[in-house]
């Protein structure tokens, strides 16, 4: 092979890695604050060291901010008022994000079982949001609801429900028994304090499951700054799937499966007061997997 066909080879291979450089750039380009109007250009994100070239299947991982309770609290008070957000409008979407996550990481053809364990909360209320989609997506969903709160909006999306004929169960293990994914809904990032029954028993048995686990925003009984409890109900609970719900919490650098945001209704102006990256979504995605790794700070 002589010198000018080497030399193509090497123009070829160059022009190649740039294709896929700006290829994986495009692709998980965020909104920052740093930047203006909102976007952060080429060399802006290789100077900043957000996005590592590896390889041409996944050629860049994604760092984005967290967000603690105090932050999270607030920001949720601001999309009611500064983004005009009622706060069913906000768990609409937030049960679709959690829909999606589901359909990505478990497709129907691997099993169509869904048990939603869901709490006397917000957290609870994504999941039963999360329960009508996936009955639209074809998934036969069950629902574990043993605290239900005499809010009409929850008692509406639990009416939504039953119109479909999706089952309530009072039997959490044995639901578990013959289920093909759960979906833990149960506490989300305002957590703290003890665990109690009945959600004790459904952790322990989410801590001892063989079946895989979608946690929405926060596995049950994890505090949002520490992480897993240190002992009792959810010390060892790390389900296998985490959808995080508009921007991730500290926690999640204690979690070690598959990570997800869902987060597309945020206002440019609302993530800036809070430092906070809005991660691209592609197409009609209401999420955005993270890759594995050091993908939060």
């Amino acid at each position: 092979m002589n010198i000018r066909w080497l030399s193509r080879i090497g123009l070829l291979r160059l022009h190649s890695r740039r294709i896929c450089e700006s290829k994986c750039i495009q692709s998980f380009l965020v909104h920052s604050s740093t930047a203006k109007p909102g976007y952060l250009d080429y060399r802006t994100v290789r100077t900043e060291g957000r996005f590592n070239i590896r390889n041409s299947s996944r050629c860049a991982t994604m760092s984005l901010r967290t967000l603690n309770a105090e932050n999270a609290a607030d920001l949720d008070k601001d999309l009611m008022s500064v983004g005009a957000f009622s706060l069913d409008q906000l768990m609409e979407l937030a049960g679709l994000s959690v829909s999606q996550a589901v359909y990505r990481v478990h497709p129907p053809e691997k099993g169509k079982r869904i048990l939603v364990a869901v709490g006397p909360g917000n957290n609870g209320g994504d999941g039963l949001v999360a329960a009508r989609h996936l009955w639209h997506y074809g998934y036969q969903p069950t629902i574990f609801y043993p605290k239900r709160p005499k809010n009409e909006l929850y008692q509406r999306l639990a009416e939504q429900l039953k119109t479909l004929g999706v089952p309530f169960t009072d039997d959490f293990e044995a639901a578990l028994k013959s289920t093909d994914h759960v979906v833990d809904s149960i506490f989300g990032f305002s957590f703290s304090g003890e665990v109690r029954e009945p959600f004790a028993a459904v952790i322990t048995a989410l801590e001892n499951t063989k079946v895989p686990v979608t946690a929405v925003d926060a596995p049950s009984s994890w505090n949002i700054q520490d992480g897993p409890p240190k002992s009792g109900p959810g010390a060892n609970f790390n389900p296998e799937f985490l959808i995080s719900l508009t921007a991730p919490k500290p926690l999640v650098s204690h979690f070690t499966g598959r990570h997800f945001v869902g987060g597309r209704f945020l206002p440019p102006s609302v993530a800036e007061k809070y430092n906070l990256d809005i991660p691209v979504y592609k197409g009609v995605d209401q999420i955005v997997e993270l890759p594995a790794g050091e993908n939060v700070r």
